[in-house]
């Protein structure tokens, strides 16, 4: 009767022995933890005491998990960059340290996704489980383990790729006035990255829902998705938000370039960067400048693209190419913003809202823009088939506002203008329709022969794409060497032009029935 009783008596001694055997093993770890309380909340920016410790850039957090950057650190508070919701936030909350700096996800996990510069998705599928984390603010690659631009980006936008290229690890701005086509170029350039084994990174700063949308539908619709990255901020996201995304969406493409891979990023666009720096700024109390923009506008773009670059060999020999958008107002490419980007690019692609306006899409104007780099990096056929249309071009574009006053032109005249309409008319191309690099030279030796001149203008638009689908017909052996031969050679040149010939012979005008006496 009583064995129940002891059983159960030696159990519990046990355990009571366990217990204390725990409790003179524990040594109780004391770790300090620096908590410091708001002074004050405004638009996205919150004045933070006690954290004597804090580092800049150091990530601080608030109340229902809101992270913030400190970025002014004075002698009696900090003033930090609230990067999320902060309307729940009030004076006397308390706000702790973390001891690290902003980082991101990076991978492959975030291919075909789109998320906030915070690494949260906003695609609503699963949440990123990447092992490996960036910091945002990285120093750029010193200028030992750089290589020259040598391969180029082709972007399937017959007017880049013939008179203003670019090269793989290059910096081309993108600038123009609001609506005339800038984004257009950047995603037909992403789009034109399929089986090329270039990866794509799109940063959207400070854009509305709807655009943002729509861009996605599009890179989906196209199949881009499967090797692009959308790293978005809406235009009702906090500033502080819109200023981490670019640095952000390059340490995410920094990971893919130095793995070895070559990389695209658009930065979508810098001027709501820009205006995103100058409000926090302006909050925090530092000395305005020129426009109202703080002193160190110009660092904040520069350490930014001065992390695109071509690797070496020894590094890997990955590229990031870089193609940030500005957007000017009344066509002032002289303004500050604009003229920083200028001087820290490698050449710029401007768009002209007149061109716009007369349906020349893409509304490239040739003349005001250049690719510093490019150059060195284009196929040598497409030297040999565009290297005198930038001249006939720019000659056209010239005597056209003469023309245009009816003044009479003698006949050599009349020749260019004539030639630089068919310039323009095969230049202007659809969105979202890139063009292969065959049919691209096709087209452009067609017009450096002048095949095109007989065409009637009405019916340019019909002939160019003729063409087009007659250059499929280019043997593959042929293509092979457009892209590996430092020229087009003879028997080469030979061939398409007979080939092009024959598509156009149906367009050519009839001859006049002799006249009957």
């Amino acid at each position: 009767m009583n064995a129940a009783p002891e059983s159960l008596q030696s159990v519990v001694d046990l355990v009571f022995a366990g217990i204390s055997q725990v409790r003179e093993a524990f040594t109780p770890q004391l770790k300090s933890r620096e908590t410091g309380k708001i002074l004050s909340v405004s638009t996205g920016i919150a004045r933070v005491s006690g954290l004597p410790g804090v580092g800049f850039e150091e990530l601080v957090r608030f109340p229902g998990d809101v992270f913030g950057i400190a970025f002014n650190i004075d002698e009696d508070d900090v003033g930090v960059v609230l990067l999320g919701e902060y309307t729940h936030l009030n004076a006397g909350d308390e706000v702790q340290r973390t001891g690290r700096v902003m980082d991101v996800p990076v991978g492959d996990e975030v291919l075909g996704r789109v998320i906030d510069p915070l690494g949260q998705p906003l695609d609503g599928g699963r949440a990123l489980s990447a092992t490996e984390r960036l910091p945002i603010e990285r120093a750029a690659v010193p200028i030992m383990d750089r290589a020259p631009v040598t391969v180029p980006l082709q972007t399937g936008l017959k007017v880049v790729d013939a008179l203003i290229p670019i090269g793989r690890g290059q910096r081309e701005l993108i600038l123009g006035d609001r609506q005339t086509g800038k984004t257009a170029i950047a995603i037909d350039t992403i789009l034109n990255q399929r089986g090329r084994n270039v990866l794509c990174v799109y940063c959207a700063i400070g854009q509305r829902a709807s655009a943002l949308a729509k861009t996605v539908a599009v890179l989906r619709e196209k199949g881009a998705m499967d090797y692009t990255v959308v790293v978005v901020t809406e235009g009702n996201a906090p500033p502080g938000l819109s200023y981490i995304a670019p640095y952000a969406a390059t340490s995410i493409a920094e990971h893919f370039m130095e793995s070895g891979r070559d990389v695209l990023i658009v930065y979508d666009d810098l001027t709501q960067h820009a205006r995103a720096y100058r409000e926090i700024s302006l909050l925090l109390r530092r000395p305005p400048g020129r426009e109202a923009f703080p002193g160190d506008i110009f660092y904040i773009h520069s350490r930014l693209l001065e992390r695109a670059t071509h690797l070496c060999a020894e590094r890997g020999g990955g590229s990031l190419t870089a193609i940030p958008v500005i957007e000017t107002e009344a066509q002032n490419i002289s303004a500050y913003i604009p003229t920083n980007l200028i001087s820290i690019t490698d050449g710029q692609i401007y768009l002209s809202p007149a061109l716009f306006e007369l349906g020349v899409l893409p509304a490239v104007d040739v003349a005001k823009s250049v690719s510093r780099v490019g150059g060195k990096a284009q196929r040598g056929a497409y030297r040999a088939v565009a290297g005198d249309l930038k001249l006939a071009y720019a000659q056209f574009e010239e005597l056209e506002s003469f023309a245009r006053f009816g003044a009479r032109l003698d006949d050599g005249t009349r020749k260019v203008v004539e030639h630089g309409r068919r310039i323009r008319a095969c230049l202007k191309q659809q969105e979202s329709e890139p063009v292969s690099t065959p049919s691209q030279i096709a087209v452009l030796l067609a017009l450096g022969e002048k095949l095109f001149d007989s065409v009637p203008l009405d019916r340019m638009a019909e002939a160019e794409r003729t063409v087009r689908e007659a250059a499929k017909e280019i043997p593959k052996e042929m293509c092979l060497r457009f892209e590996t031969e430092k020229t087009l050679g003879g028997e080469d040149r030979k061939a398409i032009v007979e080939l092009v010939r024959a598509a156009l012979s149906p367009f050519q005008p009839k001859p006049e029935p002799d006249a009957k006496p």
